[in-house]
């Protein structure tokens, strides 16, 4: 098939590459100069493990290329992925801006039947609005589908390659029959390809994201409740977890989602919901507890050290979650901005994500190329991200270097028993806290 992604970031790279590599020829379109330069020299524009070596290959081979120029971009195409931005208002409400203004233009650019998928994640009745927006101007026939996207980011090509299910929401035969020839080759194992109406597909994204942001609320609130209680949480973490109704995935207690997802859909739907009258209790619940909970620690470090003037802190971890370089809503940049506010001094190690936080923080914090180097003279390290190399870190070499042994641990990372024998001050989320 011949596919055109409008919108070349974190979903529309991942999304035309993996289609890409199924075999169809895909033109990946961005107003982006820059960016569009750089992708057409093979030089990927996203850490995404695994992705680059797709990439690299399908450029290789002709199958994947990238323009500028929408009317170029989406010439003979069968199907049209619109995965642009959709970002929050000052309300919460999803902008739709940039895939209304995509869609006026494909109806004076269309010269033959075509099927226009929306990727990105848009509220309820978005399908209607591109429609209508496309109509005003097309000469020609075509469909426009709800196709949600479920990636994670970090494991985002196996999510493509092997999906869980996929969600399409049409009620145009011809459509269906061919999205189901465009994922046919991503089905073979049988999990299942799931038809419903447009606005259900849409409204499927929003109630799947907040419903694990739900999740894993709840559980930062049982680790709040554990710390007054004097129990554990990993504990009741697992004695909740192997209960087959509830699972034990997003039960991991703490400092908070963040991303490009979870905060941004949990707003819209619930923007969507007072906007039609309903009082989604649930949901600003959950952004009201996900706002304090990001920045639970502070006041324990405050309390540790009194005066934070001066204090050297070591962030481990910026990115919102490990395998990423996303820094969109990342809990530890709330936890700088307050730290710093206070006269703390910052010294920071990511794996993936320093450059992205250089563009947002600039010379406030200093960037180190090993966690060792991050946390040398520092007073003690904020665990913020857990990369798993941060997992079993050198703990002579981590006592050599810092200035005093203490940690706060705001992933869970280690066992209390560990930390003890250490020597550290280990002050963690829904556990005890161990004193050196």
């Amino acid at each position: 098939m011949k596919i055109s992604v409008v919108g070349t970031g974190y979903v529309g790279l991942v999304t035309g590459t993996c289609f890409a590599e199924t075999g169809n020829t895909v033109t990946c379109v961005d107003i982006d100069v820059e960016k569009i330069e750089k992708l057409s020299a093979g030089k990927i524009t996203i850490y995404e493990p695994g992705l680059d070596i797709l990439f690299e290959r399908n450029i290789r081979q002709g199958r994947l290329s990238f323009t500028t120029n929408l009317k170029e971009g989406i010439k003979d195409a069968q199907i049209i992925f619109l995965a642009l931005p959709t970002p929050p208002g000052e309300d919460g409400s999803a902008d739709l801006k940039y895939v209304l203004g995509v869609a006026s233009q494909l109806g004076e650019l269309l010269e033959h039947y075509a099927v226009i998928i929306d990727k990105s994640t848009v509220p309820v009745g978005t399908a209607e609005k591109v429609t209508e927006r496309i109509k005003a101007n097309a000469r020609v026939e075509f469909d426009v589908v709800s196709n949600p996207e479920f990636l994670r980011e970090g494991v985002a090509v196996d999510d493509f390659m092997k999906p869980d299910r996929v969600v399409i929401g049409t009620s145009s035969a011809r459509a269906r029959k061919i999205m189901e020839t465009l994922y046919a080759p991503f089905l073979r194992q049988g999990n299942p390809i799931i038809f419903m109406d447009e606005r259900s597909a849409e409204l499927t994204k929003y109630a799947a994201n907040s419903f694990l942001a739900t999740k894993i609320t709840f559980m930062n609130e049982i680790a709040n409740l554990c710390e007054k209680l004097g129990a554990d949480v990993d504990a009741v973490r697992k004695g909740v977890g192997t209960d087959s109704r509830i699972g034990k995935r997003f039960l991991f207690p703490g400092i908070g989602y963040g991303g490009s997802c979870f905060p941004k859909d949990v707003q819209a739907l619930a923007k969507t919901s007072d906007d039609n009258h309903y009082d989604f209790k649930i949901l600003k619940s959950v952004m009201e507890v996900n706002a304090d909970q990001k920045t639970k620690l502070i006041p324990q470090i405050k309390k540790h050290f009194g005066s934070m003037k001066g204090k050297i802190i070591a962030f481990w971890g910026l990115s919102f979650k490990p395998h990423t370089d996303d820094i969109r809503e990342a809990p530890s940049l709330y936890n700088i901005e307050k730290l710093l506010a206070e006269g703390a001094i910052i010294r920071a190690h990511d794996p993936e994500s320093m450059e992205n936080v250089k563009k947002v923080l600039g010379s406030k914090i200093s960037y180190h190329a090993t966690p060792y180097e991050a946390a040398t003279g520092a007073d003690a390290i904020f665990i913020a991200t857990e990369w798993p190399e941060f997992r079993t870190p050198d703990f002579a070499k981590l006592i050599s270097v810092m200035k005093s042994k203490v940690i706060f641990d705001g992933r869970n990372l280690y066992e209390l028993r560990d930390m003890q024998d250490q020597g550290f001050t280990y002050i963690s989320i829904g556990r005890k806290t161990i004193h050196a």
